[in-house]
C-alpha cells in the first residue's frame, strides 16, 4: 500500500476527531471503526480508508469513485445532495442494510448532514462494480452516478467489517 501525504494524514486525523466527537453524542453508531473518503486525493489514488477509532490507525485503504455529476472539467469536484445530480455529496453516512440490487450486494446510505440528507431518496448506496480497478493507478477511474462505488474485492473486505459490527458504522467523505 501506498502511504498517503502528510497533508492528507493531517485531515484524516482531523476528521477522525471530528467522528470521535460525534459519536460521544451518538452511542447509536460504532465507536471503533469508521470510514473515511478523501475526494481531495485523485480518483486513481486509495482515498477510502478504514480506520480504528480507538489508535487512529487506517487497516485498509481503497480506491473508490465519485459521482459524474461532480466532474467539473478540471482538478476540482463540486458536489451535490440534489436528486439526479449523479454528484457526490459530502457528510456523514450511517451505513444500512444490504439489499441485493443490479450491483450484487449494495448497502443503503442514510445522510446525516444537510450536505447529505437526501442520500436515501437519492438511492445513494454503497456498492461494488465488476470493471473497477483494485489497485491504484495515474489515471482516472471509472465515476458512479453519485455512490461511492469500490472494487470487488475491497468490497469483499470492507462488507466483513459491516457485517460483523453490532451497531451501524459511519462513514465521512469529505474534500
Amino acid at each position: 500500500m501506498e502511504d498517503i501525504t502528510i497533508a492528507a494524514a493531517e485531515k484524516l486525523g482531523l476528521r477522525i476527531s471530528s467522528i470521535k466527537e460525534f459519536l460521544y453524542l451518538h452511542p447509536e453508531y460504532n465507536r471503533e471503526i469508521v470510514f473515511l473518503i478523501d475526494m481531495r486525493i485523485a480518483s486513481g489514488k486509495n482515498r477510502f480508508f478504514v480506520c480504528n477509532l480507538k489508535t487512529g490507525n487506517i487497516i485498509d485503504q481503497g480506491l473508490v469513485a465519485h459521482g459524474i455529476g461532480s466532474e467539473t472539467g478540471n482538478s476540482e469536484l463540486q458536489f451535490s445532495n440534489v436528486n439526479n445530480s449523479y454528484s457526490t455529496a459530502l457528510g456523514k453516512y450511517s451505513i444500512g442494510q444490504h439489499y441485493n440490487g443490479k450491483f450484487g450486494k449494495a448497502y443503503k446510505l442514510h445522510g446525516l448532514d444537510e450536505t447529505n440528507s437526501n442520500a436515501f431518496l437519492r438511492n445513494i448506496v454503497l456498492h461494488k462494480l465488476d470493471t473497477m480497478p483494485h489497485e491504484e493507478q495515474e489515471e482516472k477511474i471509472c465515476n458512479s452516478q453519485g455512490c461511492p462505488m469500490v472494487s470487488e474485492r475491497f468490497f469483499s473486505r470492507i462488507e466483513k467489517i459491516i457485517d460483523g459490527s453490532e451497531k451501524p458504522i459511519i462513514m465521512a467523505i469529505y474534500y
